[in-house]
């Protein structure tokens, strides 16, 4: 058992939303306020910004039904941001300022959640409070709707964006064949080197509504054979749903998105758009027949309305386990999933991994999940993501309208 360390702790939220990633903030807060250990708990502003500019609030101050109404809300409430940390080695400027801050507020625990680049933050202020003499305990929770950690089965926040758009799918499937005259509907999902989220359009037509194609980053993409898939259908059906990652890219790895190269983001990602259009308008150029462009956007990170209750509990369990993990000892480690069975059943269970192995590391669709032509995935993906999706939270509403936390944010 490692030695009590007694202070305050920062549980901070980073890089893209989710419809749970405040389930995981309420774990972590929720288990902060009853450890003995932890003398204060703090929510930074914007991540790691907040950090920065000592923006914390003292969460311990917040009604308690409030903060439980975190796992009701979407998106981020403690607000996210996409700041990189320099090389400690070349620039350790914002390093020295965040230690003062630790000294300042006596922080001995630091937890961040997010995706690849917040283990990435996580790890370097890991390393660097070692080497500082400074004991700080840091702790990293998963997060994001990509699925593209490394280590673990499975990421918050996944689960419910892949039942979303499963949902919309099915829904866009049925209204897209009303009609006595057929149509081309091109769907736009995120994933930008992984297809994640886009395979999980599958769920729906695993259930008899939902895709005809689905096309991943994991594969070049060919627009003739594109072309030709939808060609295909849509003389065998009279009409066709084409799923497509908004990632996909040629062979010389350019993006197929007309978007591919307007901005990035604050780590140097393509912020990648127009995908479904562009590809809608190749259809309707090639067939002349009716063509839809739909692009999913920002719904199918934070439509709440419509996460799995499977996934809301694991994140709530993964900010708990973070907390718990570092006031037993542990530092320098993110909480994973580890998918296992009992009496036929799926249960999930927790580790530790390290954050280096974790952080700026992107896990892909295996290529043996797409079918061998490229434009679908097979049984194995839906065994893998139908577990994921299940179970109903309970949605507090007021004047049958969700009802979110409204939290007081009192600064430290």
């Amino acid at each position: 058992m490692s030695e009590k360390l007694t202070g305050a702790c920062i549980i901070g939220q980073s890089g893209g939303p989710t419809s749970v990633i405040n389930a995981s903030a309420y774990g972590a807060i929720s288990a902060a306020l009853e450890a003995e250990e932890i003398t204060q708990v703090l929510g930074a502003d914007h991540g790691i910004t907040g950090v920065l500019s000592d923006t914390l609030y003292d969460m311990g101050l917040e009604d308690p039904a409030e903060l439980k109404l975190l796992c009701n809300t979407p998106s981020s409430e403690l607000g996210s941001c996409r700041y990189k940390l320099a090389d400690p080695d070349v620039d350790d400027t914002d390093y020295k300022t965040i230690l003062d801050i630790f000294k300042k507020h006596n922080v001995r625990y630091f937890f961040y959640n997010g995706g690849n680049d917040s283990m990435d933050t996580c790890d370097k202020i890991s390393r660097f409070m070692a080497r500082s003499g400074w004991e700080c305990r840091v702790m990293g929770i998963p997060k994001t709707i990509d699925n593209d950690l490394v280590g673990t089965d499975h990421c918050p926040g996944f689960a419910s964006a892949a039942k979303y758009i499963a949902t919309s799918c099915m829904e866009v499937s049925c209204d897209s064949r009303v009609y006595p005259t057929g149509q081309v509907t091109v769907m736009e999902i995120m994933g930008r080197h992984a297809g994640w989220l886009a395979a999980a359009s599958a769920l729906g037509a695993h259930l008899g509504a939902g895709p005809d194609l689905i096309y991943l980053p994991e594969l070049n993409f060919d627009m003739d054979a594109f072309l030709a898939d939808v060609e295909r259908v849509y003389r065998e059906k009279g009409n066709c749903l084409a799923c497509v990652s908004e990632g996909i890219h040629y062979a010389d790895g350019t993006f197929v998105s007309e978007a591919k190269a307007s901005a990035t983001d604050g780590f140097g990602h393509a912020q990648l758009g127009g995908l479904a259009a562009r590809l809608a308008d190749a259809v309707k150029a090639r067939l002349g027949v009716k063509t839809r462009a739909i692009e999913l956007s920002l719904l199918q990170r934070c439509g709440a309305h419509l996460a799995s209750g499977r996934d809301v509990a694991e994140a709530e369990l993964a900010g708990r386990v973070a907390v718990e993990s570092a006031i037993a000892g542990e530092t320098g480690k993110m909480v994973a999933f580890e998918r296992t069975e009992e009496n036929g059943e799926y249960v999930c269970k927790t580790k530790l991994i390290p954050l280096t192995s974790v952080a700026n590391a992107e896990k892909k669709v295996p290529l043996e999940w797409i079918t061998p032509e490229g434009n679908f995935v097979t049984d194995d993906f839906i065994a893998y993501a139908l577990p994921l999706i299940q179970g109903q939270p309970d949605r507090p509403t007021e004047s049958a309208l969700p009802r979110y936390a409204r939290l007081k944010k009192i600064r430290a």
